[in-house]
């Protein structure tokens, strides 16, 4: 395994700064977003598409300080039925078309979540029962067989037309699939380049556990964030773990983005790891820095200490 950064994080930095600043912190790679909801600057599929000679000039500033690009990002709802969508498809689209001009094998992506209904102008999560009320399974159905199967085939063959190799689907919040039992569901339909960029700081949350989450998925794990969640002991037992509060504010949570080792020991995320080795996944582990209970740098070095020491050789 290697390790790589999520360089939104640094957002703040110029293209070169954050280049420089990774490899003072030892990572080897970079993921880097095309598009989507993030407003990083740094590899914006549009603008490169547009403009090869600053695309040239990129590429070879990465390769002079001897990184490489784990993937390109685009994290997105494709499937909104608003017009965020449609920008969210053609961002997803030219952030294909991008990583196929570089050589870039490997897509960092999300599901998408539809309507629930023809008509419907809001994406709805649907994660209570299909028993009621009558509606329910026709809703569930309408999203799955009428939004999301069309669309895969259709980003599956643009992938395939660029030659991209994988599409790894972030096991999100308020996205179709953010389990293992739903990226099958997609899988299944689509094909193998569709996979699960195995993320465990979303499943502590939602109750699942991790390393029995990467035997599940076996060889679907296209891809893994190291990042951390902490169950916040006093809150979580009251409030329960569904949770709409700003991410900032921390101290009432019932559970909170950390950075790793602050969640999990390190005796934990050996395992995990471990585990995902096991699956056959000897891959990028990209850092995704998301902790509001401390500075960014100090989540980020005492993240990429945890990681260090934890991932697979």
């Amino acid at each position: 395994m290697k390790l790589s950064i999520c360089t939104d994080v640094m957002g703040n930095l110029s293209f070169t700064d954050m280049l420089d600043k990774c490899v003072e912190l030892g990572v080897e790679g970079i993921e880097m977003t095309g598009g989507g909801w993030s407003k990083g600057p740094h590899f914006r599929a549009d603008e490169l598409l547009a403009d090869k000679g600053l695309l040239r000039q990129k590429l070879k500033e990465i390769e002079a300080r001897g990184l490489e690009i784990a993937a390109l990002n685009c994290s997105a709802n494709p499937l909104d039925p608003g017009a965020m969508g449609k920008r969210h498809l053609k961002e997803m689209k030219e952030t294909v078309q991008l990583a196929g001009e570089i050589g870039v094998k490997k897509i960092v992506t999300m599901s998408g979540l539809p309507e629930a209904a023809p008509g419907d102008m809001v994406p709805n999560w649907l994660v209570y029962t299909k028993s009621w009320p009558d509606e329910m399974p026709e809703r569930d159905r309408y999203q799955w067989e009428d939004r999301a199967f069309p669309l895969w085939h259709d980003l599956v063959a643009h992938a395939k037309a660029c030659g991209v190799e994988k599409y790894a689907l972030e096991n999100f919040s308020a996205m179709l699939v953010w389990n293992p039992e739903t990226l099958f569901r997609l899988r299944n339909e689509v094909g193998a380049m569709v996979g699960m960029n195995l993320d465990p700081s979303h499943l502590f949350w939602k109750g699942a556990e991790p390393i029995a989450v990467a035997r599940a998925l076996g060889d679907a794990i296209h891809h893994v964030h190291g990042k951390d969640t902490r169950i916040e002991r006093g809150l979580a037992d009251v409030n329960g773990l569904l949770e709409l509060k700003e991410v900032t504010d921390v101290a009432n949570r019932s559970w909170n983005y950390v950075a790793v080792g602050a969640g999990h020991d390190l005796q934990y995320w050996k395992e995990f790891f471990s585990v995902v080795g096991m699956m056959g996944y000897n891959g990028w582990v990209s850092l995704e820095m998301e902790d509001f209970t401390m500075s960014t740098e100090a989540g980020i070095r005492s993240s990429i200490d945890a990681l260090q020491a934890t991932i697979i050789r």
